[in-house]
């Protein structure tokens, strides 16, 4: 077996059948492989292959990657000025794309491993993270990134195979002929999944059956392929290629017999019970999903796991515990109090169900529009094809559609919903008056060549250009890392307080409740109200009530925080004036341990226990108390001391009801750091945000929260002139500066200024020179090729915000939560 490390240069030369056009260090190992210059990492290793496509040519981008250190290349065409490269690796071949796919090919023969192939219109990726989920207990497995399922991206995702895997799964997606039969010589796999035939790219292909055969060459030398009968074009595809001749099948169906026959499929609020019968016995499962791509995609993971020879018990647990896979979309504020959702980079029906599914999850508005152009290529009539997305919307409750293009304006009568409809984007944006957009959710859908973009331009709300992008993606990848590290059975309250620590309301809440998280938790009183009157109804608690809180708590079923006997009176009072619930309160009583903030001191667990058994108008719902350093090793005596404190107290309470009361006091750092204090439920704050409170957790975790700007001005100061208010930077030398449109009014502090703060500018970092002002700040920008209009970033993936925060002398937190609202923040979901 060959490791990935141990290819040299010359071993690839051979494999790829290339010439050598120079090799000063033919023996060097090559790692990485690499196809987009923007995407370097460590030089040393990386082999760069330099592919044309119709869109760019990874030749122009050789000589950069040489001065960046890269010293192995696979090219087709042999570089102009090729004396520069002197020390450089360079094989020369006929196709680069068909020599990184032979490549990756012959890496793949290496390992004797399940490799599991999937295709279909929709759900692979869904289809393969969720395979992922259900099976990585077991084996150590290896999964494409991503939606990598394309010619480059398939042979990258394989590439990755070493010796400690045990199993691969890997997705593929073909847009025109001729492309299956490369993918299937790279992936090679032994178990096929075909999920399903839809719309996407038939305009490339004769007609659907040319298309199903084409996905069917993945499977022409797997052991089985695992498919649904119930989809006519494929199973007459699979027919009339004989694919099953050659190999094995194993079918689900919900109509007719199969290997795994559904009999019925029943919707819960929250969840979906699959039955099915299977080698003559009734088994289900139950998924938490109710939508009927999930209920699909779930169903081909079953049948999968039941091949490879999984008893239905495991499955059944296992198939409770998924969770979600994120979709591409982006999501900001728009004009009137409405939210704008831009899918308009794709045009199919069945892209168009994902984000209708997307404009459903978000329950801060009741009125729901889409705006949508012609759909291209379909290969159905028109009658045919909007009459079914006239349905659809109406199936997702759609208030208003709005048509934009030729096609869909002669088919008003598919629409039963209030609509309008225009001949272009030229016509709507002329005559259609945006002011009649309010407080709406607004899905905005159609084909790059409709030019959508400048509808998005006028629907978003006009601030300055200084944004606030969070990635929902991050957001869930860094909820499912802490996830993994809660023990069975423990539940998650998420901190959504300060705004959600900068990065936004119920937007934020409303990823959060779609992930099932158990209980959400607010600093004050409003900013509960404010998640409830956007459709929130998962439990909230509330750190710091107070008196004139209260009858807004009981009216939006908020939970308080009860820290003292003054605060327990009050709520006393409240409910005996304002309360017309019959229902008791729920309440979280706080201790404390050793924190000296808020906290009841375990010296007054009798009275307080005397107090609260003689009120029928309470319940406690929790019982915690906050450590004080459970991310500081030097602090974990005193760590030991608070949890101990806290469960001989907790426990005293908890014996004193006749009903259960939850315990928790774990906080980010302790989730990993003390396992033994997780109890009934943990408290994620910073951590799902993307900020590890423990450095060796950090690599873990994806970036959240990039703040960037633009360079408003350039300018040129002479020496020994002074640069912003009160003269505090003067130029030592003819300096040139940029005008940054950010300060301390959108959350830059004064103390980044002269010098102390820095930002970046076209990957690179620049000083802030001068004081910041209220609404700008002024970089050096001297000897670097900036333009006006070039991006800024203040932090992000690149930038850490713990430099900034060093800089500061503060934590990462007081930075988050200090971005004014005034910055749009941008929601970006993949």
């Amino acid at each position: 077996m060959i490791a990935r490390n141990q290819y040299t240069f010359n071993d690839i030369a051979l494999i790829i059948k290339g010439t050598i056009l120079s090799a000063p260090d033919g023996n060097a190992l090559i790692r990485d492989l690499l196809i987009d210059s923007r995407k370097l990492i460590i030089p040393e290793g990386t082999l760069f292959f330099a592919i044309a496509t119709k869109r760019n040519d990874g030749h122009k981008y050789i000589e950069e990657l040489y001065n960046r250190g890269v010293r192995n290349f696979v090219v087709q065409s042999k570089p102009v000025d090729i004396q520069a490269l002197s020390d450089a690796n360079i094989i020369i071949v006929k196709n680069s794309l068909r020599s990184l796919q032979a490549l990756t090919a012959e890496h793949r023969r290496q390992f004797d491993i399940p490799v599991i192939g999937i295709t279909g219109s929709n759900g692979k990726t869904i289809v393969k993270d969720w395979l992922y989920q259900l099976l990585s207990e077991d084996k150590n497995i290896l999964r494409s990134p991503k939606s990598f399922n394309s010619q480059i991206g398939v042979p990258l995702s394989v590439w990755l195979m070493n010796e400690n895997h045990e199993m691969a799964i890997f997705e593929a997606g073909i847009s025109e002929p001729d492309e299956m039969d490369h993918l299937q010589a790279v992936i090679q796999p032994t178990l096929g999944i075909f999920t399903n035939i839809g719309h996407a790219h038939d305009e490339n292909f004769i007609n659907r059956l040319q298309k199903v055969g084409e996905k069917l060459n993945l499977f022409t030398r797997v052991e089985t392929l695992i498919y649904c009968i119930d989809q006519k074009e494929l199973q007459e595809g699979i027919v009339k290629t004989g694919l099953l001749r050659k190999i094995n099948a194993f079918t689900w169906s919900r109509r007719d017999t199969a290997d795994l026959a559904i009999k019925t499929c029943n919707h819960l609020p929250h969840s979906t019970i699959i039955i099915a019968h299977y080698k003559n016995a009734e088994i289900s499962i139950t998924i938490p999903f109710t939508d009927e791509a999930s209920v699909e995609n779930a169903i081909h993971c079953w049948a999968a796991m039941l091949y490879l020879g999984y008893g239905n018990e495991v499955i059944s647990n296992r198939m409770k515990a998924l969770q979600p896979v994120a979709m591409r979309l982006e999501m900001k504020e728009g004009i009137n109090n409405c939210t704008i959702i831009n899918d308009s980079y794709s045009s199919d029906i069945d892209s168009l169900v994902i984000a209708l599914d997307f404009l459903n999850q978000q329950k801060q508005h009741q009125q729901k529009t889409v705006i949508l152009s012609d759909i291209l290529q379909s290969g159905q009539s028109d009658a045919y094809l909007y009459n079914e997305i006239g349905e659809l919307l109406a199936a997702k409750h759609v208030d208003q559609v709005i048509g934009i293009g030729k096609a869909i304006s002669r088919q008003p009568s598919s629409f039963g919903m209030k609509k309008l409809f225009f001949r272009d984007t030229d016509e709507f944006l002329n005559s259609f008056s945006f002011s009649s957009f309010s407080n709406e959710c607004i899905l905005v859908k159609g084909a790059r060549i409709f030019q959508f973009e400048r509808i998005i331009d006028q629907l978003q709300q006009k601030t300055h250009e200084t944004v606030l992008e969070i990635n929902l993606n991050a957001l869930v990848h860094n909820l499912n890392y802490y996830r993994s590290k809660v023990k069975p059975g423990v539940k998650l309250m998420a901190m959504v307080k300060a705004f959600s620590y900068g990065s936004g309301s119920y937007e934020i809440a409303n990823m959060l409740q779609f992930h099932q998280v158990d209980y959400l938790t607010v600093a004050y009183a409003d900013e509960g109200v404010e998640l409830r009157k956007a459709g929130i109804t998962l439990p909230v608690m509330v750190m710091n009530p107070d008196e004139q809180g209260f009858d807004s708590m009981f009216k939006y079923n908020l939970e308080p925080e009860i820290y003292s006997f003054r605060m327990l009176n009050m709520l006393n009072n409240a409910i005996r004036q304002h309360n017309p619930a019959p229902n008791p309160v729920g309440i979280h009583i706080k201790i404390d341990t050793g924190m000296h903030r808020l906290g009841f001191d375990p010296s007054e667990t009798a009275d307080l226990i005397e107090n609260l058994s003689e009120n029928p108008y309470l319940k406690v719902r929790s019982v915690f108390s906050h450590l004080a350093g459970s991310d500081d090793p030097g602090l974990d005596d005193f760590t030991a001391y608070q949890v101990d404190l806290f469960t001989e107290t907790s426990n005293r309470i908890c014996e004193a009801f006749d009903y259960p009361i939850q315990r928790h006091i774990a906080n980010t750092a302790a989730i990993t750091r003390f396992p033994n204090a997780q109890f009934d439920m943990v408290r994620l704050g910073i951590g799902l945000y993307g900020i590890a409170p423990l450095a060796s957790e950090q690599a873990n975790l994806m970036n959240v929260s990039t703040l960037k700007t633009v360079v408003s001005q350039i300018k040129t100061v002479p020496a020994h002139d002074t640069v912003g208010y009160n003269r505090k930077w003067t130029a030592e030398k003819e300096t040139v500066i940029g005008i940054i449109p950010i300060g301390y009014a959108d959350g830059l502090s004064r103390r980044l200024g002269n010098g102390k703060g820095n930002l970046m500018v076209n990957s690179t970092v620049v000083p802030i020179i001068g004081n910041v002002c209220m609404d700008m700040c002024m970089i050096d920008i001297t000897g670097l090729n900036v333009k006006e209009g070039d991006e800024v970033i203040v932090f992000g993936q690149n930038m850490p915000i713990t430099g900034l925060a060093e800089a500061m002398d503060t934590i990462p937190y007081e930075l988050l939560t200090g971005i004014s609202r005034r910055v749009k923040r941008i929601y970006f979901e993949e």
